[in-house]
């Protein structure tokens, strides 16, 4: 239902248009992205994360000239650190859940996870033929 209302009053073009005003550099961009769902992960799960972003984020990231493959497994990863990320990051209750620890010591632990998923989205930021490799390999580009 809220997607649906957004969608009719135009939320996510407008939001797009405020984003696209300004002016960022494409690494910006991906910065502030970043930030973006880090925060929203720390309210939503997953799926609507996806449903609720998609309609911002892809017309940005195609107008900075981005791969739209490239920003799937960018969006992947974003949802899978979301998915770790206090307060409702649903994997840390997953494993509170099967081991009975706390869950202060199941976020100490997942903090170096966080770090290198991290450490992932700068490298395919920087080098984004790590993901894009395969697809163009497939189909000769």
């Amino acid at each position: 239902f809220m997607s649906t209302a957004m969608g009719f009053m135009h939320v996510p073009q407008n939001i797009s248009a405020a984003i696209s005003m300004l002016d960022l550099s494409p690494y910006q961009l991906i910065l502030i992205l970043t930030l973006f769902y880090i925060v929203l992960g720390m309210f939503l799960e997953g799926v609507s994360m996806t449903v609720m972003s998609l309609p911002i984020t892809l017309p940005l990231i195609l107008a900075a000239g981005f791969d739209p493959i490239w920003f799937g497994i960018f969006l992947i990863l974003m949802i899978e650190m979301a998915q770790i990320t206090p307060p409702v990051g649903f994997n840390l209750f997953i494993l509170q859940g099967l081991t009975r620890s706390s869950i202060t010591r199941i976020i100490k632990a997942s903090v170096p996870f966080f770090l290198l998923m991290c450490l992932g989205v700068a490298l395919i930021t920087i080098w984004p033929e790590i993901v894009l490799w395969l697809p163009n390999l497939l189909y000769n580009k």
